[in-house]
This record gives C-alpha cells, structure tokens and sequence, in this order.
C-alpha cells in the first residue's frame, strides 16, 4: 500500500461515510483515483466499512467470551459464532483449541448463546467477562493512522452525544443494510427501505449523532503490517485498575483494552510486527507495570470475524 491508500484507510476511520471528493482534497489527487483506490481495497485487501450499533444504548451488556474446545471443533464453531448479529471480533487461539469474541447481549442471555450454537457440546470450558470500562476501542486503533495533525483536522467531525432515540422498523431495516456496507449510498438505501432519501439522510444524522451507530474500518491488520495479533488477560490490584487501563491503552500496539469481570480485571488485544516485537512489547512495555499481579497471553492464530 502506498501513501494515497494508507490515507484513504486512516480518512475511513476518521469517517466511514467521508465523500470521496473530501478526501481526494486533503490527499491532492483526484476523486476518480479515491474511488479506484477504494474499490481496490475493497477486491484485494477485502476491506469493509461496517454500521456497528451501539447496544448498551438498548439494555445490552458487553461480554467477551472465551471458550475452550478440541480442536476439531474449533473453526466449526466459531464460524457458527461469527453468523450472529450481536457476536463480534472472534478468534481462534492457542493452537486451536481456543476461541475468544465479544457479544453485546440482552440480560439473562449469556448462556443461551452457547446453548443455540451447533457443536456446544465439544465445549470444554467457557469463561464469560462482563466489559464494565473500555480504556481503548478498535475503532480507535492506532495501526490506521497515517495522516497529519493538519490532514486529520480538516476530516474530523463531531463527537456524537450518546443519548438514547426511538428506533423504529425503518430505522432498523437501515441499519441491516449498513452492517453489511456502511458506505451503502443513500439513494440506494432509500430505494431499499421504499423511504425517501432525505427521510434517510436525516435518521442516519439522527443515529450518527445519538450515538446509535458508528463507522468502523474492517480490514485484516496482517496487511498492513501487523503479522503477530495476541490477546492478554492481566490482573491488577483494584485500586491501580484504572491507571494500568489507561497506560495499557496509550500503548500504540494495543486496539482494545477494557476492565471486566472475572478472575482477571483487564483484557487487552496488542497487534505487533512479528513475535519478537510481542516479545520487546510484553518484557518492555507491560513488564515495568508493576501493579500488574498476573499474566496470561494467547496469540490469535485466525480472525473470522472482526466489525
């Protein structure tokens, strides 16, 4: 990838819906060579900008999960997760007897989830974290970032305010069609919901600004780079929880990091160049915490699903 395509990535995680002719502008090159570039990424690099709906705006809670199984299971299974709409972010591990993802699910759903999954039974074990503070997001991550203070400045756009807002079937039926391309053009979008495209323009800004939905860049971190991706689980005494996350967070190999519930207090998921960074990255950047306790790292062998 050359300067114009790690541009166009960045300028995407800044704003999923960004115009093209926007970014053209802060690039210096034309819109065609945006929207080639664009629809390269999207052929070669299976690159995605996805609507992700914020469910802890509806009741949800956030979990991550991670469950072991025998390997021949593992993959089966995890695919099997991925098919679900509030399963997100999920990874064989550890050889391939582990999988890890994220859930956004209703209260009392937690065990409903691996009861409706074929091959539930070859479960080992499940170990199920409720996230109760996010120090870093992926959609924040910084393996994206490209362009200047200047270039970023002129494509920022507003903070939404997180407030709640009625839902109704029309929105719903918009939001499907965004989780599986979030840059759906909104004539097309209107032509799919039978509503009007200024009905559209006006929800979508209605649901961007409340919170209800963001844009979020789906592409593999191998390609750029990152060929090494593990997740860790640290302990930490309760009174250094919150200065542990933030420092973890400020680290440029981590794209989550959040306390939970469990055992352990904190999950992290760092992306490195190969395993003799995650190595320098763990002895140091995470040794010198001394507040951390415990420690426990899983290289992810294979991403099904990510946004």
């Amino acid at each position: 990838m050359d300067d114009v395509d790690r541009g166009l990535l960045h300028a995407l995680q800044l704003d999923g819906r960004v115009p093209f002719a926007r970014v053209a502008d802060v690039l210096g090159v034309s819109e065609t060579t945006v929207a080639r570039r664009y629809k390269r990424l999207r052929s070669v690099a299976s690159l995605r900008v996805v609507g992700v709906v914020n469910g802890v705006l509806f009741g949800r809670t956030a979990w991550t999960l991670r469950l072991r199984c025998t390997p021949d299971v593992a993959l089966p299974l995890a695919k099997a997760l991925a098919k679900r709409p509030d399963v997100s972010w999920v990874h064989v591990m550890s050889g391939g007897a582990e999988i890890s993802c994220h859930a956004q699910l209703p209260p009392g759903e937690e065990s409903v989830l691996l009861e409706k999954l074929p091959r539930a039974g070859r479960v080992l074990g499940v170990s199920a974290h409720s996230v109760l503070h996010a120090f870093a997001l992926p959609p924040a991550w910084s393996g994206l970032r490209w362009l200047s203070d200047d270039q970023v400045e002129r494509l920022r756009t507003e903070q939404p305010r997180m407030a709640r807002v009625e839902v109704d079937d029309a929105d719903r039926a918009l939001l499907e069609l965004l989780a599986v391309d979030g840059r759906v053009p909104y004539a097309e979008l209107a032509a799919r919901t039978r509503l009007s495209e200024s009905t559209v323009r006006r929800r979508l800004d209605l649901l961007r600004h409340n919170g209800v939905v963001s844009y979020q860049v789906d592409i593999a971190a191998a390609l750029l780079g990152y060929g090494t991706q593990a997740r860790l689980w640290l302990t930490v005494p309760p009174h250094a929880l919150t200065e542990v996350g933030r420092r973890l967070a400020e680290h440029e190999e981590t794209s989550f990091v959040a306390a939970t519930t469990g055992p352990t207090n904190l999950v992290a998921v760092v992306a490195c160049r190969d395993s003799g960074e995650l190595y320098r990255y763990l002895t140091e950047s995470v040794g010198p915490l001394r507040e951390i306790t415990s420690l426990e790292t899983a290289v992810l062998m294979r991403t099904v699903k990510q946004g």
